[in-house]
């Protein structure tokens, strides 16, 4: 692989680009970035792309298309998740952004979605122990179990963070009767989990990229730890988990942005996914410790290109 490679994962809440370079064989990153398109806002419980996020969608895209160009990409791999693949008009939308700006889209499934993340997630973490990986999106959550020879089980489910945060926080800040019912919900849709964590004991939780990143990063902010945003691993704990959602589910919008490491497209969705995060551990006494990602899907992409 001698030419440029772009990646690009279209989410429901986020549009990432990942432009690389193959050098003696091993892929460089030349340069990436992530735009909260949020093309579920308004439209994710309904399946339905907005007609407002459609429009933010191609305005992205056409951004990067302008990146591809200045930096003479030849090759570019783009990935429709949960929002795209649910959509009614997905693939209109897909068809749209590839009239507008030549990239042609492919919309994965969940199956697929959790084999590019095990593998992104690979490449980040040396996995010696059982691990239950969790991808948290704004369309769907991917679980992974697996270490780092093999996956054992996986499944996707739409459950994503903009899907609960519309269908259960109505209130800022969350109010206890509804962390309750989403737990509830929670408890209900994830029962294929619990058997599959019951069945392999996972004993480590890998929480792959998004809420996760922004977690470790306050999370080292207040412990004076180093936290670099390009490192493959970040650190976390399952103490600074506990404070920081302590923290999530008392403050409103505008006292969580004050909270430094916060970051504006991860402020209305985070609450809705340490929810689920919380769920997570009160419901597995496996766990030994936490850890975190930061390569996800498009690293995934990245690793199966360069086998």
């Amino acid at each position: 692989m001698d030419d440029k490679i772009a990646i690009i994962d279209l989410g429901t809440n986020t549009f990432h680009l990942l432009l690389t370079q193959s050098q003696k064989g091993q892929p460089i990153i030349l340069h990436q970035e992530r735009v909260p398109v949020k093309i579920g806002l308004g439209g994710i419980n309904r399946n339905i792309i907005t007609d407002a996020g459609i429009v933010r969608a191609i305005e992205a895209m056409n951004n990067f298309k302008i990146i591809l160009t200045q930096n003479k990409v030849s090759k570019v791999q783009a990935f429709g998740t949960s929002a795209l693949r649910n959509a009614s008009n997905g693939k209109e939308v897909v068809a749209m952004i590839e009239a507008e700006t030549g990239i042609s889209v492919r919309i994965i499934s969940g199956d697929e979605e959790a084999d590019y993340i095990y593998q992104g997630v690979r490449a980040a973490v040396t996995m010696k122990e059982t691990s239950l990986i969790v991808d948290i999106g704004g369309g769907s959550v991917e679980f992974i179990i697996g270490n780092h020879k093999e996956m054992l089980w996986k499944q996707s489910f739409e459950i994503g963070a903009q899907r609960l945060l519309e269908k259960f926080q109505k209130h800022d800040p969350i109010l206890a009767s509804e962390v309750k019912e989403l737990n509830s919900f929670l408890k209900l849709s994830l029962l294929p989990l619990s058997n599959a964590i019951g069945k392999y004991k996972p004993q480590v939780l890998v929480g792959s990229s998004g809420t996760f990143d922004t977690l470790s990063e306050i999370h080292c902010i207040r412990n004076g730890f180093h936290y670099d945003p390009l490192a493959p691993e970040t650190p976390l704990s399952f103490k600074s988990f506990h404070e920081i959602f302590n923290e999530l589910i008392t403050k409103n919008r505008a006292q969580r942005l004050q909270i430094h490491g916060m970051i504006e497209m991860r402020v209305d969705m985070i609450v809705v996914a340490c929810c689920l995060i919380d769920y997570l551990l009160d419901c597995n006494t496996y766990f030994l410790s936490l850890r975190v990602s930061s390569y996800s899907l498009k690293e995934g992409v990245l690793a199966t290109l360069f086998k």
